[in-house]
């Protein structure tokens, strides 16, 4: 080990539990007010309907907090599992964590999808899931060790402040003969400082020896591991293989997965890329479509996103493998080597950026109007060294920039800085002030939210102005697509269950493009049915890009081409290789479904969950100012005419606008109704009595937040 000093003030030894069919069937618990340890088996029962990864997660936390549970309330938990089909090798896409944790952002359960090693590390290590609740008084790191069978707290009073450094410093410091045994969880002090700090998952990259990162971006996971004083939890682990999960049916998986890596590699060439450019080829794409957010999500598209695009990254990108777990062969995570920033503590350091990828691009570049490949690089290393979510960061500064355009902030509010879109250094400037906790970096870090309400009382702002123009929902910010155009995909965010994130539901071609849903009906079906399945991801330890990113050749032939059937075949039969439990691909969907309405019901518990929390800003529904208006003026009246049968002719463009507006937030209300009725809900969107037993969720304690919902 290395040279590091940390002080261990506890340290317990276990008998490791051997994973049998993708399962330890324990959790391990870790309280940082008391330093107690807890090693328990994990029922059948909750084995059976939470399937493991965010139903553990959730369970977990369901019991941990109550109604009253703040996310810096000591009794908030950080969880992390990986499921039963994390840390297959091989497998695309199979090394996933997902992470919970009541958001600072939103007040209910935030779940982040993250790659590396430490998901599968530490299922291997011995436990499908682990908590951590409580707060230590002083800087704490934690580790389980899987090689030795110990699990260990320390005091770490003198650790790097950055993720990047820190996280190489323990990883060294823990297996200095084998670093690729670790990996590494840290936030940074910009998650200490905000609101959206994220959490960084390393895994060590042979073959540029060297520590790399993804990131649990969503919700703010990494503000709750700071004010825990969690430095790093660490998993250690030896060599893994096929036979590592102990699969039902080893033939069977090795026959799946065979299958699936090949298609990957035969195809991706031909189609996306993904292992030359990440997922920066959804730059062009998006633009062409009108879809890509420029200058706060009010434009869709503009003439210079070639230069940050596809065609740029793919000649900086190193070149290398780039798969964030063994095997990988979509090997997305691609990152930039000896890159100079011009500002901040790293200034004209060499270093590795890990990314961009598409949403950094969008949210840091085209929706701040900085269409500048070396900016985006350097914001993207930055919010990752000091902990922060990118998508929070380039949606809240897009913000912050069209308030300043419209003069609802000046100069005298922002400390002099020029905030126009565009700004670059003044971009940068504002990410250290959020990593320092001062000046106005200290006011966006807290997020569109709660600076709608700063604007409003200490700067006069308008408030209905903001509230159209703010992107976030739930509290949470939008990723990085618009949606003007696609009424489920207006739904896909406003009624994803943890705030605006895709990975929930992603219908913007399928409505808007391929026109796959023309009926309320039918965006009510594929708000059920997509969630449904993308759940199912978090609950297996599993990446989404390999199920519809790269699709069979004749999967447009198919009856059904949006849900490319044949991968979703290919995932029922993985899962029942690995447990032994004997799917279909409709019984993916229903095991999802209870996961699903449990954490619906979650946020009912904690005050929230209701039809009035599902409402989105007006702009990812349409035209907020003339000027928004006037750039699709065709596009708009055609729509008036023809779709709404209305006579335009004397209306002027604010006339026009007021009208579009009231027709689609008709339509918007229609659909919720439409989803509600799907989904087994209410009117004001909980799930029914009739619903909850059904999929066998109606616990004692689920019923008894349903009653109190007036639920009966």
């Amino acid at each position: 080990m290395g040279q590091l000093n940390l002080k261990e003030t506890t340290s317990v030894s276990y008998e490791r539990a051997e994973v049998n069919k993708g399962y330890t069937d324990f959790s391990l618990r870790v309280n940082l007010t008391t330093t107690d340890i807890s090693i328990n088996p994990i029922e059948e029962a909750v084995k059976e309907k939470f399937i493991g990864g965010k139903g553990y997660d959730l369970w977990m936390m369901w019991n941990a907090v109550s109604g009253d549970t703040k996310w810096d309330s000591p009794e908030n938990a950080i969880c992390i599992s990986s499921g039963p089909l994390g840390g297959t090798p091989g497998y695309p896409g199979g090394g996933k964590s997902i992470v919970t944790t009541i958001s600072p952002l939103t007040g209910v359960p935030i779940d982040s999808n993250v790659g590396g090693y430490f998901g599968p590390y530490k299922k291997f290590a011995g436990f499908d899931v682990i908590q951590i609740d409580g707060k230590a008084e002083e800087d704490t790191v934690i580790l389980i060790d899987g090689i030795e069978n110990k699990i260990k707290v320390f005091l770490a009073s003198d650790l790097p402040e950055d993720s990047y450094e820190m996280s190489a410093a323990l990883t060294h410091y823990f297996d200095e003969a084998k670093p690729v045994n670790v990996s590494v969880v840290t936030a940074g002090p910009g998650a200490e400082k905000t609101f959206f700090g994220c959490l960084n998952f390393s895994w060590w990259d042979a073959g540029r020896k060297m520590v790399r990162y993804k990131q649990a971006g969503r919700g703010g996971i990494g503000t709750v591991f700071a004010d825990k004083k969690v430095k790093a939890v660490v998993a250690r682990y030896g060599s893994v293989s096929m036979k590592s999960n102990n699969p039902a049916d080893l033939t069977a998986l090795k026959k799946v997965t065979k299958a699936h890596a090949k298609e990957i590699s035969t195809l991706d060439p031909k189609q996306n890329r993904m292992a030359v450019v990440g997922t920066t080829h959804l730059i062009p794409i998006m633009n062409d479509h009108d879809c890509l957010p420029v200058h706060n999500f009010k434009f869709g598209s503009h003439p210079e996103s070639n230069v940050i695009g596809e065609d740029v990254f793919q000649h900086i990108f190193d070149k290398g493998f780039d798969g964030c777990w063994r095997g990988c062969t979509v090997a997305c995570a691609h990152g930039v080597k000896d890159f100079s920033p011009f500002t901040g503590p790293y200034r004209g350091t060499k270093v590795f950026v890990d990314g961009p990828e598409y949403e950094t691009v969008a949210g840091c570049g085209s929706n701040l109007g900085i269409f500048d490949a070396q900016t985006i690089l350097e914001i993207n290393f930055y919010c990752d060294a000091y902990g922060l979510d990118t998508i929070s960061v380039g949606t809240s500064i897009g913000f912050v920039m069209e308030c300043f355009e419209n003069e609802l902030i000046t100069l005298d509010h922002t400390g002099g800085m020029d905030l126009s879109f565009g700004s670059r250094y003044n971009t940068l400037e504002l990410i250290h002030q959020m990593a320092r906790g001062e000046g106005f970096g200290a006011i966006v870090g807290k997020g569109i939210r709660r600076m709608k309400a700063i604007f409003a009382k200490k700067f006069g702002a308008d408030s209905s102005f903001m509230q159209d123009i703010g992107m976030e929902s739930k509290g949470l910010e939008f990723s990085e697509y618009i949606t003007k155009e696609s009424l489920a995909q207006q739904g896909g965010y406003g009624l994803a269950l943890k705030g605006p994130q895709h990975d929930e539901a992603w219908l913007i071609f399928l409505d808007m493009v391929h026109n796959f849903m023309p009926s309320f009906e039918e965006k009510a079906e594929a708000l059920h049915w997509f969630p449904m399945f993308r759940t199912w991801f978090g609950l297996c330890g599993l990446c989404k890009l390999p199920w519809n990113d790269i699709v069979p050749e004749d999967n447009k032939n198919t009856d059904e081409p949006a849900k490319v059937i044949k991968h979703v075949g290919w995932y029922s039969d993985f899962f029942s290789a690995v447990t032994g439990r004997k799917v279909g691909p409709d019984d993916l969907i229903t095991m999802s479904e209870a996961v699903y309405n449990f954490q619906r019901i979650f946020n009912l518990k904690m005050g929230y969950g209701t039809r009035e929390h599902d409402t989105v800003p007006y702009r990812s529904m349409g035209p907020v100012t003339v000027e928004e208006y006037k750039s699709r003026a065709k596009r708009y009246d055609t729509q008036l005419i023809e779709k709404y049968s209305m006579d335009i002719s004397e209306m002027d463009t604010q006339a026009k606008v007021a009208a579009l507006r009231q027709k689609r937030e008709e339509q918007y209300e229609l659909l919720k109704d439409a989803v509600y009725e799907r989904r087994g809900w209410t009117s004001n969107g909980i799930p029914t009595i009739e619903t909850v037993k059904r999929l066998g969720i109606d616990y004692p304690e689920v019923l008894e937040v349903l009653k109190k919902n007036g639920i009966k």
